[in-house]
């Protein structure tokens, strides 16, 4: 079973020479101990929480632990909340799900050795009556109808945002922007009908069935909670809504006293055949359909994809 544990910071303490006085040669001096070497037998691992609601981690984890002999420790928060604790080196490894969030964490030299590994899509979700009429329209048509109903307060039209800078949350700020407005000036604190949880996917899918209200959502997690919802797939469709899924290791040469080897045995097991094709067939039983696609060369590295699924990567910067 998946443990969720909370964020740990890495102790990194300087020891000061505070009031000491030198009469002969006078010298200050600051020492620094050495980072605190990785447990090879550990591998921390935060995760957007979509892997987690669906239950796929679960079965991963002890996959990997039967396979490795290693301890896996994941902690589940939002995709952006997942790379910041990356940055301060608190994992080894994450599992995210926003690319343009990803490129950053790399870009600033936190992130290495990406592989994509799957795929769903995300999905407009609401009550069935659809109050504000946007079943079957683009994402960003939907969202602009969204906006528009619900700023004039037409009756029944509320959105819950996860607004908790994940990778859904991520994906939800882009197709505002697409439709044309400022997701801080136009959508933040425009009105009752848009509600922010600051939570997972799972939890904002119940805030926004018990409210009767529109939200985002990865399709994986809406399958997983459908039997406690009256929510309905109203949007399904559209390029907005591709939702890919990638690891990436934390880099040992920024962040010293990560766990790069297993880090890398991690990427290159969940990207192997094997495990792609446990991913492939997880949920089909309990749902009819995969929750996610697995990626596969050479489809992975051409649009709308455009990543690397299938090269092993090496425990190297």
């Amino acid at each position: 079973m998946v443990r969720l544990i909370a964020a740990r910071m890495t102790p990194r303490s300087w020891v000061p020479l505070v009031g000491i006085m030198v009469v002969l040669l006078a010298a200050s001096v600051v020492a620094v101990p050495a980072q605190e070497a990785a447990n090879p037998d550990v591998l921390r691992i935060a995760t957007t929480t979509s892997l987690y609601d669906t239950g796929l981690l679960d079965e991963l984890e002890l996959m990997y632990e039967n396979t490795s002999g290693v301890d896996v420790q994941i902690t589940a928060q939002g995709t952006g909340q997942s790379l910041d604790t990356a940055r301060r080196g608190d994992v080894d490894l994450v599992l995210v799900h926003s690319p343009s969030l990803e490129q950053e964490f790399i870009d600033e030299g936190y992130g290495i050795n990406e592989r994509c590994f799957a795929y769903n899509n995300f999905l407009i979700v609401g009550p069935e009556s659809d109050p504000a009429g946007i079943a079957n329209m683009s994402p960003v048509e939907a969202f602009k109808a969204i906006y528009i109903a619900g700023t004039n307060n037409t009756e029944g039209v509320a959105f819950v945002s996860r607004g908790d800078d994940s990778g859904t949350h991520n994906r939800e700020q882009q197709i505002w922007a697409a439709a044309g407005y400022n997701y801080t000036e136009d959508i933040q604190d425009s009105g009752p009908w848009y509600l922010e949880t600051g939570s997972g996917m799972g939890e904002t899918l119940t805030v926004a069935n018990q409210k009767d209200a529109y939200t985002l959502s990865d399709i994986g997690t809406y399958l997983a909670f459908k039997d406690q919802l009256n929510l309905v797939e109203l949007v399904t469709e559209g390029d907005d809504l591709l939702n890919r899924y990638s690891a990436i290791s934390v880099n040992p040469e920024q962040v010293p006293g990560v766990n790069i080897n297993e880090a890398t045995n991690f990427t290159n097991w969940i990207t192997s055949n094997e495990t792609k094709e446990f991913i492939g067939n997880f949920g089909v039983e309990e749902y009819g359909q995969p929750l996610f696609v697995p990626l596969y060369a050479p489809e992975c590295t051409e649009p709308p994809f455009n990543c690397t699924c299938a090269e092993p990567v090496n425990a190297t910067a």
